[in-house]
């Protein structure tokens, strides 16, 4: 579903923010990368989705490079940042209807799935309002059901989480299981490494750019005999906080 080789992004042209970073993941998995601050996750999760241009390297996504066909690789996935920018002049309703016209989501279908995402995450009444009058968490909420509107292959998750209060985020990582069982794949970004433990069936650990582990978390557990917590800790300990 999404394959990346050799990425690698240099701001100064010495210093590499991703340094040649290679990794696959698959269809029909919850997929966590992880890292500390600074460790090029976000770096990485830009380029993956074209708002960022690699220094060299690729990125397939369903088999279509970015570099090549950029808006229909883009097709393929949506993405939900790690901080909730958005259109603050315009009402939720009008901003679900921008990316349902953007991902060409039928009339019909659209106003069904408008209903059902954002009476699940608590904001249909509020659609008709400015999003400048919405709250962080509310933001938030209209991104997610924004990623989830058209039903991509693959969702792109930084940090999801933050901002969600507890039974959204609960009703967010069912719906990242129930994506995963009908085929979709879920690129899940987060600090938070017992939600990871929880959800993710593989996960990769990149710090200062690199790759240090890839695998299923079972495995790198069972091989080092502790924590994903400690496993972390020991991965990334000569890391400094950005």
């Amino acid at each position: 579903m999404l394959v990346l080789k050799d990425l690698t992004k240099s701001y100064d042209g010495k210093k590499k923010a991703v340094d040649h970073l290679s990794l696959t993941v698959k269809e029909g998995e919850i997929f966590g990368f992880i890292g500390p601050n600074g460790a090029g996750k976000t770096t990485t999760i830009k380029m993956i989705t074209g708002i960022l241009t690699p220094t060299c390297g690729q990125i397939k996504i369903k088999g279509i490079d970015m570099a090549q066909s950029p808006v229909k690789a883009k097709m393929n996935f949506t993405y939900v940042p790690d901080h909730p920018e958005i259109f603050s002049s315009i009402r939720g309703i009008d901003y679900l209807n921008f990316l349902a016209d953007m991902y060409e989501v039928p009339v019909v279908e659209r106003r069904d799935q408008i209903e059902k995402f954002t009476k699940i995450f608590a904001i249909y009444e509020e659609l008709d309002q400015l999003i400048l009058s919405y709250s962080h968490g509310m933001k938030q909420k209209l991104l997610i059901c924004g990623a989830l509107l058209p039903n991509p292959k693959l969702f792109i998750l930084d940090e999801p989480l933050v901002g969600l209060d507890p039974l959204s985020a609960k009703k967010l990582k069912d719906i990242m299981k129930e994506h995963c069982n009908k085929g979709g794949t879920v690129f899940f970004s987060s600090h938070l490494l017992e939600v990871v433990e929880n959800i993710c069936d593989r996960i990769a650990v990149i710090n200062k750019g690199r790759l240090v582990a890839c695998d299923r978390l079972e495995k790198i557990k069972e091989e080092s005999g502790h924590t994903l917590e400690e496993i972390f800790l020991e991965l990334t300990k000569d890391a400094k906080d950005a």
